[in-house]
């Protein structure tokens, strides 16, 4: 078929369903070539889920493979620069480190505890050169919860910047474990400026793709964190999924594949976090550089974006949202921006919207759907369907399959509710220490991610989390449904609806609402902007107006059940008058 129309070009006019159609079909065809047999995405299937055919087996591998990028700079942090060949003989020599000084053998496992530092990806990668378990620690953490971790994952050494080694000093004492110290003065450790970083060469040492490669913490929103265990084979799947994604998106785009672009990215995703690991295999596998940020400040990411000429962004839709807000208050044209990609909490459909109209069609908008358990990005909607469905998360990945599970376990047709289920390469092991969390995890082979969902033509549709589900009377509402319409109200800088107790219902739907400076618009008004939309049980009975930020963890997810805790410890919610949150 020839070119489709340029939906930024019509936006925001309401498109016909036939223009709409058309989109998804050529969005299905080209994803379909692209992992035809032969293809460079084919799969094959195993009893445990599709598996790429081709591509790296470990990240040894797939670091190895950076070399060919030589001196191109790959991270960029203040006036320190580091290319590709630079970084690779640094993981080398570290990881020579590992096993001759610190006598680590494979499988024992390396605590990465720091912020965004060039020395964070040198530490990563030095571990999978020498065959061990990387172990990257939440960096905003204190010391009872890096402890907690510690303890579950037995480390055989820590590398830590400043703050986390006043953090985990203690521990490492009592412990006997060494701890390597980067950017910290004194004496009392190891620190790695100090080590001979030239002419080491890398262990020889060649993991097996089932090899254990790392272990993450989840972010603990919901109670403590559990270590996910994950290997080489299903980190490769990960470092293959974006690449697939931005691959179909170029061609439905009618572009040149041949002719990519090399990305300048600003990373504000916390390298602990899966997310960060989304956005980083591609710029690898292209020679892309990242440029860092100590903490992330919207006035600080404008400077960078325009000494660097940054050409695409990554970070959760909160940050992002700051971003667009300062540059509109700055009058910044971000005219080097090419994409924008969110992820790592659910995205409000109007972000997308907001891209296109801001940038007129130049910058792409991009989101997915991934867990610390499926390696990152599984499901991603970019490009002109995103436009089209905001709403959605897009499709899978090859080698991942999707159900819609009932209560059964039974795969539910296209338009009904139920859990999301996962299965193939890039799905993690288990939870370290932890049995019965990983026997509940699964079934028959399915990883069950905990969120509702449903199924349209291949595309999913994320409805909520299952535990922040508000079940009112019987009736079950979405809170991201409803965060989605307090979203599109122009006076709403950030939006969260939770469940509070109510003596007949149940449940009664609350939201915590943050407006923007200036607004006007009262608790009455939210209210009735949602009953425009939604069905009656849907709109909020209380609507909290938060002067504050809402509490976030270090990757951008509310923190629900603090806002629970806050709004439930003042006066029992009646149906008025509403009251400011805490």
């Amino acid at each position: 078929m020839g070119p489709l129309p340029d939906p930024a070009h019509d936006f925001p006019s309401r498109r016909t369903e036939d223009v709409m159609t058309a989109v998804l079909a050529k969005l299905v065809r080209v994803r379909a070539a692209l992992r035809a047999p032969g293809a460079p995405f084919e799969t094959f299937d195993t009893p445990d889920g599709p598996r790429y055919r081709q591509g790296p087996h470990t990240l040894r591998e797939l670091l190895d493979a950076t070399l060919a990028h030589g001196d191109r700079p790959f991270l960029i942090a203040g006036s320190d620069r580091l290319t590709f060949a630079e970084h690779h003989a640094a993981a080398a020599a570290l990881a020579h480190h590992y096993r001759e000084r610190y006598r680590l053998r494979p499988g024992d496992r390396v605590v990465i505890a720091m912020r965004n530092l060039p020395e964070w990806q040198t530490a990563f990668w030095a571990a999978q050169l020498a065959g061990l378990v990387a172990v990257p620690l939440n960096a905003w953490w204190e010391a009872a919860e890096l402890a907690y971790a510690l303890d579950d994952c037995s480390p055989g050494l820590i590398v830590a910047d400043r703050e986390r080694t006043e953090r985990t000093a203690s521990w490492a004492a009592a412990h006997g474990v060494p701890l390597l110290t980067v950017r910290t003065p004194g004496p009392a450790h190891d620190r790695l400026e100090e080590l001979p970083l030239d002419g080491l060469a890398a262990p020889g040492v060649s993991p097996s793709p089932e090899d254990q490669a790392t272990l993450l913490y989840t972010s603990g929103t919901t109670g403590h964190p559990k270590g996910v265990a994950a290997t080489h084979r299903a980190w490769c799947a990960a470092a293959l999924n974006p690449r697939f994604f931005a691959l179909g998106s170029m061609i439905c785009s009618n572009l040149d594949p041949a002719r990519a672009p090399v990305h300048t990215a600003l990373m504000t995703y916390p390298f602990f976090h899966v997310a960060a690991f989304t956005a980083l295999f591609p710029l690898m596998a292209s020679g892309g550089a990242v440029v860092l940020m100590h903490r992330w400040d919207p006035a600080e990411a404008l400077r960078l974006i325009a000494e660097h000429r940054v050409t695409a962004y990554y970070g959760v839709p909160a940050t992002t949202l700051g971003l667009l807000d300062a540059a509109d208050a700055a009058g910044a044209p971000l005219d080097s921006l090419r994409a924008i990609s969110t992820g790592g909490a659910a995205a409000p459909p109007e972000l997308a919207r907001r891209i296109a109209r801001r940038f007129d069609g130049r910058v792409e908008a991009r989101n997915g759907y991934g867990l610390t358990e499926t390696c990152g990005g599984v499901i991603a909607n970019l490009g002109a369907r995103y436009l089209e469905q905001p709403d959605s998360i897009g499709h899978p990945a090859p080698a991942v399959e999707v159900r819609i599970a009932g209560p059964t376990g039974t795969a539910l047709p296209d338009g009904e509710i139920g859990e999301l289920w996962l299965r193939g390469q890039p799905i993690f092991s288990g939870y370290r220490n932890n049995p019965e969390a990983t026997a509940a995890a699964f079934t028959d082979g399915w990883f069950r991610t905990g969120d509702l969902a449903r199924l349209r033509d291949g595309e999913v549709y994320i409805v909520d989390r299952l535990k922040d589900m508000v079940i009112r009377g019987g009736e079950n509402v979405y809170c991201v449904e409803v965060e989605g319409v307090l979203f599109d109200h122009p006076e709403v800088a950030d939006a969260a609806v939770i469940g509070v107790p109510h003596p007949v219902l149940g449940e009664e739907v609350a939201a915590v609402v943050v407006l923007r400076p200036g607004s006007s618009v009262d608790a009455d008004g939210l209210r009735d902007h949602v009953a425009a939309r939604l069905a009656a049980f849907k709109v909020p009975a209380h609507v909290f107006l938060r002067s504050t930020d809402l509490p976030r963890n270090p990757t951008g997810k509310i923190v629900k059940r603090a806002l629970r805790s806050e709004v439930t410890t003042g006066p029992p919610p009646g149906p008025t008058p509403d009251r400011p949150a805490p």
